[in-house]
């Protein structure tokens, strides 16, 4: 084993500390990094909601670590130690030198050997090294995908709904439900408080009328007459679909009566079969 083999083994190893643990599950088929054009909104979404970084790059050494170096390593997977030439920055701020480090977990072929990224573009979702400039922590082992036109574009589009004024904030539940009866029959008022991640309101509104479907709108702010109700694969819809619970929440404060419970209950359920799945490709 030559010097300079040792020396690029040593630096992956004093990289294990920074890489963020993450809890695998035991597959027995390790699955594959889904090509661009399999990634979903809410994988893509995902990702980009947790980085602080986004950046492209071409790997120029990959040196896989030890295994019983790998903690959290998932079946069929290794883990490698990457350098790589930035080639720019997507998203963030924090200044990169030239050359980044990193350490990623990628899947194994029946061979042994994981996917070719030389010469290929990355982009990784991480954040950087406290006091290691050109070394980066991914926001998961696996936090990074083949680069593509098509996946910059996609990837790009939702990044601007992320960082745009007033984005719709992280939805971590919901707290309250009210129902009110309108003074007509069949006319019906649901309102569902929502808790966010940032303490920023956030209310769905479900009303009713006779010989009318019922409506919904969302609001993310102090105004509870929101927008109409979000378009798929859309921000708005993800901090929704993705995170909602399926069913109202027992613990959450919900009107007293039996029938405002139904009510707000029933509407609980419309507007989740409204938003519909929020389905995933990455594990």
């Amino acid at each position: 084993m030559t010097m300079q083999h040792i020396q690029t083994l040593r630096g992956a190893a004093a990289m294990l500390a920074a890489l963020a643990a993450v809890p695998a599950t035991a597959d027995s088929q390790p699955p594959m990094p889904p090509a661009s054009a399999m990634l979903t909104y809410a994988d893509l979404a995902d990702l980009a909601d947790s980085a602080p970084m986004v950046i492209r790059a071409q790997p120029r050494k990959v040196v896989q670590v030890e295994p019983g170096r790998a903690l959290g390593l998932k079946p069929g997977w290794g883990r490698f130690y990457v350098e790589a030439r930035t080639e720019g920055v997507i998203a963030g701020t924090v200044p990169l030198g030239g050359l980044l480090r990193y350490l990623v977990d990628l899947p194994l072929d029946a061979k042994g050997k994981p996917p070719k990224l030389k010469k290929k573009s990355v982009v990784l979702f991480a954040r950087t090294v406290p006091g290691r400039a050109d070394e980066l922590q991914l926001v998961k082992p696996d936090a990074q995908l083949l680069w593509d036109a098509a996946l910059d574009v996609r990837l790009r589009a939702v990044l601007t709904e992320l960082y745009a004024p007033g984005a719709p904030p992280r939805v971590t539940g919901v707290r309250e439900a009210i129902h009110v009866d309108g003074d007509l029959a069949g006319v019906g008022e649901s309102q569902l408080f929502l808790s966010t991640g940032n303490g920023e309101p956030a209310a769905i509104t479900v009303s009713r009328k006779p010989n009318a479907p019922p409506r919904w709108t969302i609001s993310f702010s102090e105004v509870v007459a929101g927008e109409a109700a979000p378009a798929r694969d859309t921000l708005a819809w993800y901090r929704l679909a993705c995170f909602l619970p399926a069913q109202l929440p027992q613990a959450a404060n919900i009107s007293p009566t039996v029938s405002d419970r139904a009510a707000a209950t029933r509407d609980y359920r419309f507007v989740i079969e409204q938003l519909g799945s929020c389905p995933r490709s990455r594990k």
